[in-house]
Order: C-alpha cells, then sequence, then structure tokens
C-alpha cells in the first residue's frame, strides 16, 4: 500500500468509524442536555479530541515501538465502554429532566464529553494500529495513518452530531411528554448497548 493511499485510507476509515452505534448512542444521550448545532459541535469536539488523546496515544505506542497489547487490556477497555453506556444512560435516566441552561452546566458537560472521548479510545484502538503495522511497511506512513484515522473520526463525529442535534433539538424544545419520551428513549437505547458491548466482550469473538 502506497503512503498516499495509507493516508486517504486512514481518513476514510476514521469517518466510517465515527458512525459506530456506540459513539451514536453517546452523542444522542450527551445532547439530551445541549442546545443548538454549535453546541452540539463544540461537544463532539470535545469527545473527539479526548478519543484521539487515548487512540493515538495506544497507537503510536503499537506503531512507533512494538508494543503488543495483551488481549485482556483490550477486553478490559471493551468491559470500560460499556460500563460507561450503562453508567450515562442510567444518569440521564434519574437526573431531573431541565431545561439545559446556556451557560449553568458548560464546565460540567465539556468535562463529561472529553472524559467519555478518553475511554472511546481506548476500545479497540491496539488492533487497528497493528492493522497498520501488518499492511503498511513503513513505521512513518502507519503513524501518519493512524492521525488520519484520528481525524476523520473527529470530523465525522462533528458532522453526525451537527446533523443529529437539529431532530434532537426539536424534539426537546417540545417539552412535556416528547422531551421525556427523548430523553429517556436515549437513555435506555444508551444501556441496552453498553449490555450488548459487555456481553461481546465477555462471551462473544473477542474473548476467545
Amino acid at each position: 500500500m502506497t503512503g498516499v493511499s495509507a493516508l486517504l485510507l486512514g481518513l476514510g476509515l476514521g469517518l466510517r468509524h465515527a458512525a459506530d452505534a456506540d459513539h451514536l448512542v453517546v452523542v444522542a444521550t450527551l445532547l439530551q442536555r445541549e442546545r443548538g448545532p454549535r453546541r452540539a459541535a463544540l461537544i463532539a469536539t470535545l469527545w473527539g479530541l479526548g478519543h484521539s488523546a487515548t487512540f493515538l496515544g495506544v497507537g503510536l505506542l503499537v506503531v512507533l515501538l512494538g508494543l503488543r497489547v495483551p488481549a485482556p487490556f483490550e477486553r478490559a477497555a471493551e468491559l470500560l465502554v460499556a460500563f460507561m453506556l450503562i453508567a450515562l444512560g442510567a444518569w440521564h435516566l434519574v437526573r431531573p429532566q431541565r431545561r439545559a441552561s446556556a451557560t449553568g452546566h458548560g464546565g460540567a458537560a465539556h468535562a463529561r464529553s472529553v472524559a467519555v472521548g478518553l475511554v472511546h479510545g481506548l476500545a479497540g484502538s491496539a488492533g487497528i494500529a497493528l492493522l497498520a503495522t501488518t499492511t503498511i511497511p513503513s513505521r512513518l506512513w502507519a503513524a501518519a495513518y493512524l492521525a488520519l484515522f484520528g481525524l476523520g473520526t473527529v470530523a465525522g463525529m462533528i458532522a453526525l452530531t451537527v446533523i443529529l442535534s437539529w431532530p434532537i433539538g426539536w424534539t426537546l424544545a417540545r417539552g412535556g411528554a416528547a422531551r421525556r419520551f427523548s430523553v429517556v428513549a436515549a437513555a435506555l437505547l444508551g444501556i441496552a448497548t453498553g449490555l450488548l458491548v459487555g456481553a461481546d466482550a465477555l462471551f462473544g469473538a473477542g474473548a476467545q
């Protein structure tokens, strides 16, 4: 694989990676407390920074130093993502259903987005980096591939988050039963996805 094709592949796969089910579920849950596409884009950007930090951290260790991440670590990362999804969904179920203010909880929401991204970046990063080392002979190009993969993930998440912010924001603005349904549905979907991710980590192919 040539260097340019590797970079294009990394960018394209990063864009695709943003659409993973567990990513979309987290976005739908986080957007229950946000208003407007600009705030949604900020939440997605902060998530992306957290994701890129751990993804590139682990990935570059694999690509540049030849580190081999043990299978128990990868399984533990998947279980951590599962726990995060369940906890985030449960938190949105039990917390008071108040309208999000423009400035009242921005710091907490931003920190939460970064933390969620940090956890998400751990899951699967070693496998993606290992694939890069086996298909791209140059370590430099493999590292660039990972960087473009991370960039594509951030860009894809921002685009998807802004798109999702419109229907979710419209539903939340209706108030009453529509708002409660949106919050509860997103929370339950997050919990269900977390249970599926945890079950796959414990009993699926990754546990073999």
